[in-house]
């Protein structure tokens, strides 16, 4: 079973949301309080591989440091950014999303951004810009797995469209 996990971040360095998406369950967002080592096994539970874009250096060391897990050490990874890389294909994520012609509706936004929107949310309580993050991080998750069958590495499948949030 294959796992795509992508993690957004605050200004300080801590995790705001950690995204997984599972073919069998969907998308699963642990968000603020609900970023927490326990809830990230239980959204991980049954899980042999974690793929991520660039998570070697950003997502996986970040989840280390903050949670205090070596996901490396639990579970196989495969970081599609490497694989991108040796097919010719550069840039972050949504270079290669746009190359490959996999849509966002959040098209236009970028790591900085989501720094921006959790830091609105947890200062003002803009659920705008909460639903904004959360659905940029979804759509990360979702294209992984998109990008992982593109990239020839997973089955051609149906994506499985429910959401779960949890907050603590």
């Amino acid at each position: 079973m294959r796992a795509y996990l992508d993690i957004e971040t605050a200004f300080d360095g801590a995790i705001s949301v950690i995204g997984i998406y599972r073919s069998d369950f969907g998308a699963i967002q642990l968000i603020g309080g609900g970023v927490r080592d326990t809830a990230l096994y239980d959204a991980l539970e049954g899980v042999n591989t974690l793929v991520t874009f660039n998570g070697s250096s950003f997502d996986l060391p970040v989840i280390r440091k903050r949670l205090l897990v070596d996901l490396k050490r639990d579970f196989d990874h495969c970081d599609l950014m490497h694989i991108c890389r040796r097919r010719g294909l550069r840039g972050g994520l949504k270079v290669v999303e746009e190359h490959l012609g996999i849509r966002r509706v959040t098209h236009g936004l970028n790591g900085r951004d989501a720094l921006y929107l959790w830091d609105r949310y947890e200062k003002q309580g803009d659920h705008l810009a909460l639903h904004t993050l959360l659905t940029y991080n979804y759509e990360d998750v979702i294209n992984l797995a998109i990008l992982d069958e593109r990239l020839g590495l997973a089955p051609p499948g149906d994506l499985c469209r429910v959401v779960r949030h949890i907050f603590a």
